[in-house]
């Protein structure tokens, strides 16, 4: 297909990497942050900056939202005046929401006569500048066989998971298990070091079991040098998605008593200060530093 225009709404952490490699592609871009300074580096490389919403939509065919949350999303795109500027175009949702708030954003989006897909992702900023990142897709077949080119911009392993709302469901699935095993692997840790037993004989035992995660490897140094900085994925947007889980799991009947003692724990992470460090960083509330050593 003809490679469309591109508005990319959110310039943070991912949505930054995702217009670089939509820039180096040779896709045409507009770009929209809530602080234009933060673009800057993106219209350095070849994009175009808007100076509104309305402008970013009003120029391209489609609407890529990299924005916190559903509310975000929604007054960003979907105040009442600008119902005539959405229609034909293409909304492709890639943060993480529930799945019954990419269903209200996608019957948003087709009353204003545009259409919806949504697109989440598993990886981080390495994998969004090297095209790695892994794609779940909640859209039509039809939509799929469409967009997937341009979805190929960011990663090849790119999944069809089904409707709007699936694959919505199923990022709150990994990341449900972000929390839990990150949790679980300070927890275990901060036993191991506080009885003595060398680090490197736990970790060769774990790595030749079956519970053993790569995570844990990319967590080990943060958490035995206590040093959270420079997050790919920060502490405060962990309980933002634990709290969607939550949200959607309790909706279908499922029992969250297990996640919520980790919500509770990152809560006291927060507000210890760790707001924008790596979410290892719950590591500082499972396993505090002790003062007499």
């Amino acid at each position: 297909m003809n490679k469309p225009s591109v508005a990319l709404f959110g310039t943070g952490l991912m949505g930054a990497p995702l217009a670089e490699r939509l820039l180096d592609a040779g896709y045409r871009v507009v770009v929209w942050n809530r602080t234009a300074e933060k673009a800057a580096p993106l219209v350095a490389k070849g994009a175009l900056l808007a100076e509104s919403p309305a402008q970013a939509a009003a120029s391209t065919e489609v609407l890529i939202t990299w924005l916190s949350d559903q509310t975000a999303i929604q007054e960003v795109l979907f105040p009442a005046e600008r119902a005539s500027v959405l229609e034909g175009k293409t909304l492709l949702q890639m943060a993480t929401i529930g799945p019954e708030h990419s269903r209200c954003l996608q019957d948003a989006a087709h009353a204003h006569g545009a259409e919806y897909l949504e697109a989440p992702v598993l990886g981080s900023i390495p994998e969004a500048r090297a095209g790695t990142l892994l794609l779940m897709v909640g859209a039509t077949k039809e939509q799929f066989a469409q967009y997937r080119p341009l979805l190929a911009v960011f990663g090849q392993n790119i999944v069809h998971v089904g409707e709007v709302g699936q694959a919505a469901a199923m990022k709150l699935a990994f990341n449900q298990l972000i929390a839990g095993l990150t949790a679980s692997f300070s927890l275990s840790l901060g036993l191991v070091q506080e009885e003595g037993v060398r680090v490197e004989l736990f970790m060769d035992m774990l790595r030749d079991s079956a519970l053993y995660a790569p995570t844990f490897d990319k967590k080990l140094l943060r958490m035995l040098e206590r040093d959270y900085a420079n997050p790919n994925f920060p502490t405060r947007h962990l309980l933002k998605d634990i709290d969607l889980f939550i949200d959607a799991a309790e909706q279908r009947g499922l029992t969250t008593a297990a996640l919520q003692g980790v919500r509770d724990i990152t809560s006291l992470a927060l507000a210890k200060g760790l707001v924008d460090t790596d979410y290892s960083a719950i590591n500082e509330v499972i396993h505090p530093p002790r003062e007499d050593k």
